[in-house]
Parts: structure tokens; sequence; C-alpha cells
């Protein structure tokens, strides 16, 4: 197994290096001195990335959207949800370790966890499986907010710590096993509807999570 870069039909999982070296189908990485754009054919991939820094370079991802995704109306949420039930999603996770060992409160809010590495993940939406997962999160999600604002959270957290569990190498050169906590495994759709009162969403209590699952 490559130890940059693991595959299941339904989960690709590379790290952010080799992803840029060797981008997969539909991706075309230009490099500045800046650091990387990287293009993508949004026809085929929904690209849920934020803008990162990596060895101090900068990391673009042109047509992405962004991990926390705005709607506004009816044409944008049916949009996106053509895209999250038949494209492939990528997302940026950074497996990351706890410092137990820093003990001052403001260091500890910054420093207590040591990103270990960065991977791109990318889930196949279009697997029937997946796709009836995802289908049936934000069907549930719409009907339990009742035609409000809301915002939805798609947790993959369980997904990655069954995937760490088979490839603690790819993961840390350490001798010892390392059980990483996941940073940024989901991501987020925002709905903003014209409701005048919008209560629920003022007080917190339109937000759901799912967490999407392999098998």
């Amino acid at each position: 197994m490559n130890a940059s870069k693991t595959s299941h039909s339904r989960m690709r999982v590379t790290e952010v290096e080799e992803f840029l070296k060797n981008p997969p189908d539909g991706f075309s990485v230009e490099e500045l001195s800046s650091g990387h754009r990287v293009h993508s054919d949004p026809e085929k991939s929904l690209v849920l990335i934020d803008d990162f820094n990596s060895c101090r370079r900068e990391i673009v991802f042109l047509n992405s959207v962004g991990r926390k995704v705005k709607m506004q109306n009816l044409w944008e949420y049916t949009s996106m949800r053509k895209s999250l039930l038949s494209k492939r999603i990528y997302l940026l996770m950074s497996a990351c370790e706890e410092n137990f060992s820093v003990n001052d409160k403001k260091a500890a809010n910054e420093e207590r966890v040591a990103v270990l590495k960065r991977f791109v993940v990318s889930i196949n939406a279009n697997d029937p499986f997946i796709k009836w997962q995802m289908e049936k999160g934000l069907d549930w999600s719409i009907s339990s907010v009742a035609g409000e604002s809301y915002r939805l959270d798609i947790d993959l957290t369980e997904i990655m710590e069954n995937w760490a569990v088979k490839n603690s190498s790819v993961i840390t050169d350490k001798l010892t096993k390392v059980q990483p906590v996941w940073r940024d495994a989901s991501f987020t759709l925002k709905y903003y509807s014209d409701a005048l009162f919008d209560f629920a969403h003022w007080f917190g209590f339109s937000k759901r999570t799912f967490c999407l699952r392999l098998t």
C-alpha cells in the first residue's frame, strides 16, 4: 500500500503533498512562487476546501465553495443537493495529536492539538450506499425544521477513525501507535430562509448533524 495514498471504492485518502504532486483525474496544479493553485472540473467534483498553508506556502483550490456552504434560496439548495448526490466530494482533514504537556490555559487553547498530517479525503457521492445516506440525511434535516433557516453538519469523524486504525503508519512514523484526533472531519450546509421571525434559528434550535458511514 502506498504510504501517502490509500483507496476504498467509496473513499480515497491522499496526503496533501502527494495530491499536489500527482493530482487525480479532473485536477491540475499550477505552481507559483507563493504556493499552489489547484484547478478542478466542477462538473465532476464538489470541492469543499478552504484556502490553507502547507510548508509556508498558500494552497488555493480555485473552484472550491468552501467547507461551510451558504444557500439563500431554493435554486441554490437544489443545485447543491444535486452535487451532493452525484459528484465526488473533496475535503481537507487534519490528523492531530493531543499535547498533554501544555499547562498554560492560553497556550493550551492554541497548541493543545498538534497537526501530524493533512489529507485530501474524497467521498464518492454517486455510490448507491453513500447517496442513500446523503439523501436520507438531507430529507430529514429539511423536514425537521419546517421551512426555517437551518444548519446541517455532515460528520465523517467515524469514517476517519476507522480508517486510522488500519493506516496508522500512514499518519505517523512513530513506533508507538497514535490515536489521532481529527480536525475538520465534517462540512456544513447553511440554509437561510426568508422567514420574518426565525426564532428556532436565532436560538440555535435548528442545528442538525448526521454521520456519514462507509458500511
